[in-house]
């Protein structure tokens, strides 16, 4: 469900945060408890925004309580329709005992402000769309996903009280915010085959923790390859994000033998771009090139057919 390539982002970070702090002071164990913690954020953030489209979804009911208590309620105040408050795909959320626990642990449910959950709400209400849906008093299993993907697409990854919202709340957001399009399509496809409690598979939280472990026990050497290709670089003065990028690019030509070298290469060429310089992608792309050249001639890319594994 999560990426590699969110995997490798959250292994950069851990890697930048532990070169941080004081030598002698990452204690044993630090290491995969950054990993863990910064892999963490990722499943927060998509329990949370998941616990969103559950409080939009029943502020109708809210809506319908305010609007009937008013002094002078009109015929209009009266019939709010609620109907998106019974949707199936919000009480299936909302039953999930894993999706409960996480909410508890986390304490996501003081996070959501009021006002802002009327705002989402009466733009939700606003919309043909949504004019549509509660006009069918049927519901139907396409028609109730539809009204709650509209909800996530439409209404919140386009306000931008809401994107704020999230960034303000969750530090990485904007890291896996565009993962988390994917992911809530993925669940509103099959929610059952999700379990909030591993959002993770221990294929890639192995993944995870093997390249950062490697990375970290492999660096001196990964460095004696990389400076070579420097040329006439200054180490010292080459942005930190890139020298990271580099030797994990180099770790997974030499110890991930089920990931391909292009692979690889693509991947961390698209890092560079995304959380480095505007010249980092090419860089980055010419001095794994040129190492992995000297790892082929010299048969050190042991590479094999996952399938095969």
């Amino acid at each position: 469900m999560i990426s590699r390539r969110n995997i490798r982002v959250k292994v950069m970070q851990t890697l930048y945060a532990l070169e941080t702090m004081e030598p002698g002071t990452i204690k044993p164990g630090a290491a995969t408890s950054l990993l863990n913690e910064k892999l963490d954020q990722t499943s927060q953030i998509f329990t949370y925004l998941l616990y969103c489209l559950t409080q939009v979804a029943q502020y109708a009911e809210t809506d319908s309580q305010a609007r009937a208590s008013k002094h002078l309620p009109s015929a209009a105040d009266l019939r709010v329709n609620t109907k998106i408050a019974g949707n199936e795909f919000i009480f299936q959320i909302i039953n999930d005992k894993g999706f409960q626990v996480n909410l508890e642990q986390w304490k996501l449910k003081f996070l959501p402000e009021p006002d802002m959950l009327r705002k989402l709400y009466n733009e939700l209400a606003a919309s043909d769309t949504y004019k549509t849906y509660i006009q069918d008093p049927a519901r139907t299993k396409v028609a109730e996903k539809e009204i709650i993907e509209f909800l996530y697409k439409e209404i919140l990854s386009k306000s931008e009280l809401f994107l704020q919202h999230m960034e303000d709340s969750f530090l990485h957001w904007g890291d896996d915010e565009e993962m988390m399009t994917l992911l809530i399509a993925n669940y509103m496809h099959k929610p059952h085959l999700f379990n909030f409690l591993q959002l993770i598979s221990k294929e890639k939280l192995d993944y995870a923790k093997e390249l950062l472990l490697t990375v970290l026990d492999k660096k001196d050497y990964c460095l004696e390859l990389i400076k070579p290709k420097l040329q006439n670089w200054d180490p010292e003065r080459i942005a930190a994000v890139d020298m990271l990028l580099m030797e994990m690019g180099v770790c997974e030509f030499l110890y991930f033998p089920t990931i391909p070298t292009k692979v690889t290469i693509n991947e961390y060429i698209d890092l560079a771009k995304a959380y480095s310089t505007p010249q980092s992608g090419q860089f980055v792309n010419g001095i794994l090139d040129n190492i992995l050249k000297d790892l082929d001639a010299s048969d050190q890319i042991k590479k094999v057919d996952r399938t095969k594994k």
